[in-house]
């Protein structure tokens, strides 16, 4: 609340001057359960911490009211919130009557409400029942409508009731990329969508190093250890509850069997509730020495409690959502979360039908830690939220507007997007220089930091957590929504755990190193690590020539020979990750020596190490300067020296060339042959040099059927940086 009161006194002036008006918005928060509030609470302290904007209404009904569920509307009164309203609205009975009952209550009830309050808009969260008849009620009387976490997909009902709520909300806030595309394909307006991430991990992100012990003794006992006890929350799945109540069965057997301390939280209000409690009862949970039965846990204290548990299991929207942001491992129980966007930490046990299945996942799950997820918000949604409040125009008409069809499908527009550049943050590893990058989604390098890469594997690690946290921090200053970390590194590298199984000779003390760890730990971001020739390809396929093209090549002619493969618009990396090392093609029998210990391979005759080889060997001779060139007497030579040689018309310098381009030529056929690409792309600081000699080989040694193949030359300036950025860019779209 501090943090929106000083925010606000900064911005006050210049949005008034802006807004050139002094008018209050006056909105309506409702909220039903406990759930619901996680999420709303830190957008009514932010709306609390500037009157001069806003004006709040609370209004309070469905399960708050209950003591069975905790009479949880006093940690609102806690947190110092006027309730304007509590509305009653919960018929009792928990089976699907009784549900419909209680929409049909609160239809009742709230039209008198709403006449009193008139806000100019009503807050409307999610996917529960009560939710529907307040944006119901909404909408019949004229009031602007903003629905937090439209678009998102889940099973049960739930799913329904939220779509729902999105066709009559006029507004809409989404946690996900996806949530957003979901919503554009329901025919939503795009200029009234903001992807602003949950506000529920503004408090989350930022919970985890308080005090815990305290909070783990007063729940669980003084003898509990953090990562040695388990949280369950599991709910009645309204579409089968039969089903759901048996499953509920299965896993209190299953948590008795395994005999670890466990905080089983009550379910919801939904049909099916009441026989949970019932099975709870039967089993004697709530006097189990290793059970403690609540029926509520304050938002503050249940964030400890889960950040710290060695597993959470049950079928909560809370266990796929909120606890990503630890990385605690999480058991998901069923069908009630099927469709949701989870992290590493989340293990899926769709058919729950038996108790071994389930204690097989808690012996998976329980004691793990995982990489922290950050697919549901960066910590910085409600100053978004606010600054889309603030943008309403309430002159503009109220009827809705929809989009038939949806006209973009990779980005809307938002209030946000004209100041924040979703980016990601590129790493390169090369042989000299360790670069890091800010890169946005239209491949543009916003800021690029370069060190020379340290010769030892601890320096190396410290330099690269180093200028990373450097680069997020100027990435807020300069607006840039850092999405991931890619890394592209020489070596053979496996992309599912993000380690580096070998390198090059270039990079000393390069193996069996695992980046992806200590870098997300550091930076709590999701992180993603591939070989610089697979970097390179997929640079081309969403930044370069490979752009909409299904199968094409990468080859990188540089210090070494290297590339990609493309295969019906994915990356190949084989059965042990060593696919496409297209240098180490054999091109004769008795060639040079290569780094690799072969001998003739393409990188013997074509790589920036070869040239520079055969230059040292003209010039020991006094062949390689001809006239108009010069030498300083300590400069090295290079493969630089040998290309200019050829350009004044030195013979045997042009005859290396020749030669190197040949057996480029021929690797390329060999790639034609066997992959039949409709595309070569060249890439590297050589590759203007071989393009001609390779289209000439392919004319001479191809096969007809094979000739008509496209050989380019890269237009990336920077594709090792423009592929680690595509790596996070494309995933994290998808998702």
């Amino acid at each position: 609340e501090l943090y929106f009161k000083n925010l606000s006194k900064q911005k006050q002036k210049k949005v008034m001057e802006k807004n050139g008006s002094h008018h209050k918005l006056r909105v309506c928060v409702a909220t039903c359960n406990r759930a619901d509030y996680s999420k709303l609470a830190p957008i009514m302290f932010g709306i609390k911490a500037e009157p001069q904007f806003f004006e709040l209404d609370v209004v309070v009904l469905g399960s708050h009211l209950i003591d069975d569920y905790g009479n949880t509307y006093r940690m609102i009164e806690q947190d110092d919130f006027d309730i304007h309203t509590r509305l009653h609205t919960i018929v009792r009975g928990e089976d699907e009557a009784a549900m419909v009952e209680s929409v049909g209550l609160a239809l009742v009830k709230l039209p008198d409400v709403l006449n009193r309050l008139r806000p100019d808009i009503m807050i409307v969260h999610g996917d529960r029942f009560d939710a529907l008849a307040l944006a119901t009620s909404a909408a019949l009387m004229n009031i602007r409508i903003l629905h937090i976490e439209g678009g998102e997909v889940s099973g049960t009902i739930d799913d329904s009731i939220r779509h729902a709520i999105t066709k009559l909300a006029h507004y809409h806030v989404c946690c996900t990329r996806s949530a957003e595309q979901h919503l554009i394909a329901m025919c939503e307006d795009h200029d009234r969508i903001l992807l602003a991430g949950c506000p529920s991990y503004d408090k989350l992100l930022s919970a985890k190093n308080k005090d815990y012990m305290s909070i783990i003794c007063m729940w669980l006992g003084e003898d509990v250890k953090p990562r040695d006890y388990i949280v369950a929350l599991q709910h009645p799945v309204t579409t089968d509850i039969k089903h759901s109540i048996k499953m509920f069965e299965l896993t209190l057997d299953a948590l008795i069997s395994f005999n670890k301390r466990t905080l089983v939280l009550f379910p919801n209000v939904d049909a099916g509730s009441k026989e949970m409690v019932r099975v709870m009862r039967k089993k004697g949970i709530e006097h189990h020495p290793n059970f403690r039965a609540v029926k509520h846990v304050p938002f503050e204290q249940f964030i400890q409690l889960v950040a710290h548990a060695g597993c959470m299991i049950g079928n909560s929207s809370c266990g796929v959502r909120e606890v990503g942001a630890f990385g605690t491992p999480v058991i998901n129980l069923g069908t009630r979360q099927t469709g949701r966007e989870t992290g590493e930490n989340v293990l899926h046990v769709r058919d729950a039908d038996t108790q071994d299945k389930i204690l097989h996942a808690l012996q998976l799950q329980f004691g793990k830690q995982y990489p922290c997820s950050k697919i549901y918000g960066d910590g910085n949604a409600v100053p978004r939220i606010l600054k889309f409040l603030k943008s309403i125009n309430l002159e503009e008409p109220l009827q809705k507007k929809f989009c038939f069809p949806p006209v973009k499908d990779n980005i809307s527009q938002d209030i946000d997007h004209i100041l924040e550049t979703q980016s990601a943050l590129a790493v390169d590893l090369g042989g000299t220089n360790l670069r890091v990058a800010i890169v946005s989604m239209k491949g543009e390098i916003v800021k690029k930091y370069t060190q020379l890469n340290p010769k030892t594997y601890e320096d190396r690690l410290e330099l690269i957590l180093k200028m990373c946290v450097e680069a997020a921090s100027e990435a807020v200053n300069m607006n840039c929504r850092i999405l991931g970390v890619g890394i592209s590194t020489g070596g053979r590298v496996n992309p599912r755990e993000g380690v580096v199984l070998h390198s090059t000779k270039l990079i000393q003390e390069w193996s069996s190193v695992d980046l992806r760890t200590p870098i997300s730990d550091a930076l709590h971001l999701p992180v993603w690590v591939d070989n610089d020739g697979n970097c390179a390809a997929l640079a081309e396929r969403k930044f370069g020539h490979g752009k909409g093209v299904e199968n094409f090549v990468t080859l990188i002619t540089g210090t070494g020979i290297g590339g990609g493969i493309i295969h019906q618009h994915e990356l190949i990396h084989g059965s042990s990750f060593c696919a496409a090392e297209l240098g180490h093609i054999v091109v004769s029998l008795d060639g040079p020596e290569c780094l690799c210990g072969s001998q003739g391979c393409i990188e013997a005759y074509a790589s920036g190490i070869a040239l520079q080889r055969e230059a040292k060997k003209l010039h020991d001779a006094d062949l390689l300067l001809v006239e108009g060139m010069s030498m300083k007497e300590e400069e090295p030579v290079g493969a630089a020296h040998l290309i200019q040689a050829a350009r004044l018309g030195n013979a045997r310098a042009a005859g290396i060339l020749r030669t190197a381009g040949t057996a480029l030529g021929l690797g390329v056929v060999n790639i034609l042959h066997t992959l039949n690409p409709s595309l070569v792309v060249l890439s590297g600081v050589l590759a203007t040099h071989y393009a001609g000699a390779v289209r000439d080989v392919i004319q001479r040694q191809a096969l007809s059927s094979a000739k008509a193949v496209d050989v380019v030359v890269s237009n990336l300036a920077d594709p090792a940086l423009l592929g680690a950025a595509s790596l996070v860019l494309d995933y994290t779209t998808r998702r």
